[in-house]
């Protein structure tokens, strides 16, 4: 299969899975707002992650994970009875912290000092350095 048709199959099941989720009776689901960032397929079709991240951070989105994986088979029959694949991958849910990261990132630059005396004092030292 080419690579077009894993793209397009992997957009699919993430646009599936992403609107099963809300028929879901888990409370770590409907409390949560539980979000399909990505999804990865293999080229012979043996496995699929779906990578989720949740409001409110990484244990939120652990608790939704575990949800998740309980209603697997719900997924896998949603996915097979919408698209027609010569192969039903196994589904494994993975969190997706890369929220979390970007916010600590952001902070971290956020508060760097941004003082342009400071920056001037360096550049005065790194010229008496060179001399």
């Amino acid at each position: 299969m080419s690579n077009h048709n894993i793209s397009r199959l992997t957009e699919d099941v993430k646009r599936e899975i992403s609107a099963a989720m809300p028929q879901l009776k888990d409370k770590h689901i409907v409390n949560g707002l539980v979000t399909v960032t990505d999804v990865e397929i293999t080229n012979d079709l043996s496995y699929c992650k779906v990578y989720v991240s949740a409001l409110g951070g990484g244990e939120k989105t652990k608790e939704a994970v575990e949800a998740l994986r309980k209603a697997e088979g719900f997924f896998k029959k949603r996915i097979n009875a919408r698209i027609k694949m010569r192969k039903m991958p196994e589904i494994t849910f993975v969190a997706d912290n890369s929220l979390d990261y970007y916010e600590k990132i952001s902070n971290i630059i956020t508060n760097l000092p941004h003082n342009s005396e400071s920056a001037a004092e360096g550049e005065e030292k790194a010229g008496e350095t060179e001399e």
